[in-house]
């Protein structure tokens, strides 16, 4: 018997640290109106020195437990799923998440597919509690600060100045009746493996070398191959995977009620969702937030509940795409 796995509890959590687009426009010598309009960027949250990547995480995780009413000791299972930027390099933040929260009947561990994350950590825990019946619980956690790994003299890294900094959670039941995690998918394109690296190239005149425990800043290795590559297929593997995500389900494409999807530039966000057939109200645009890596997805979920955009019975896809480069999608059956 395979058993049902759903979403028994979620939240986000944000620093207090605001840039609007007025603040970034002299930082980045973009105009303001061309950050908000083009770009997305009305606002994004931006980290403190004490708002670490497995603070966020765990207060979000908290949140989700408080939500779903649950004992962390019930958790059998925590993965983050969020930033390579975190607290310490060479190290499992999942295990400070656990300790955190006080999941001590718990082990941990750390998944990394970028901002492609969520939808790829959703499945793998699905598959996961579905062959292990000791996983009742299992929490997903994410945080990511990766805004401070750029450069905004750099030119090479544009696309990347709307990262954002914030924490989120997934609460999953095994045997769950409600939000049930349906269909997912996922692909890569190998051949952007290094499109996105840190260099020392990228560090700015006014910059230190090292944040944190990291050396360098982020930068584009090949900047006209991206470009061009991104063109071709972008687009393409983001339909392909939510539409196989919701064929998965045994469902189509026309039956997608809500797609939350990772921030990105406003004119391939409506793009996106007019090749899938949807309109801008089936949707939420995290303008007020920025990227938040793997965070995007729960932002989005939380919104679109938020607003009434999301309604019991809905099929919800959960999409992203992270450097590497992977598209992913995963199909829930809310309520």
């Amino acid at each position: 018997m395979v058993f049902p796995v759903g979403i028994a509890g979620f939240a986000t959590h944000f620093p207090d640290g605001v840039q609007t687009a007025a603040d970034l426009a002299p930082l980045t010598g973009i105009p303001e109106a061309v950050l908000r309009e083009k770009m997305g960027i009305v606002q994004r949250h931006v980290a403190g020195a004490a708002d670490t990547v497995t603070g966020m995480a765990s207060s979000a995780a908290h949140k989700a437990l408080a939500q779903a009413g649950l004992d962390p000791r019930r958790i059998g299972l925590v993965i983050s799923h969020g930033s390579e930027h975190k607290d310490h390099i060479v190290w499992n933040a999942a295990a400070k998440i656990m300790h955190n929260i006080g999941a001590t009947e718990a082990y941990a561990f750390e998944m990394y597919a970028l901002c492609a994350g969520s939808p790829i950590a959703l499945h793998t825990a699905r598959a996961m509690m579905q062959a292990d019946p000791r996983l009742e619980y299992v929490l997903l956690a994410a945080g990511s600060r990766e805004n401070d790994l750029i450069n905004f003299h750099n030119e090479r890294s544009r696309f990347m100045f709307n990262f954002g900094s914030g924490g989120g959670a997934m609460l999953l039941q095994r045997g769950a009746a409600h939000n049930l995690i349906l269909g997912a998918s996922a692909i890569t394109d190998g051949s952007l493996s290094e499109a996105v690296i840190l260099t020392d190239a990228a560090v700015g005149s006014d910059q230190a070398r090292v944040v944190g425990e990291v050396a360098g800043r982020l930068d584009v290795t090949d900047g006209a191959y991206m470009a061009e590559r991104l063109g071709q297929v972008s687009l393409t593997n983001f339909v392909r995977v939510i539409r196989e995500a919701v064929e998965q389900s045994g469902a189509t494409l026309a039956d997608v009620r809500f797609l939350g999807i990772t921030h990105m530039k406003k004119s391939f966000y409506h793009e996106i969702l007019a090749a899938v057939g949807l309109k801008p109200e089936q949707s939420v645009y995290l303008d007020h937030y920025g990227h938040v890596q793997s965070v995007d997805q729960v932002l989005a979920l939380e919104l679109g509940l938020a607003q009434g955009k999301i309604q019991p019975g809905d099929l919800v896809v959960l999409a992203g795409a992270g450097t590497g480069y992977t598209w992913s999608a995963v199909a829930l059956r809310w309520g």
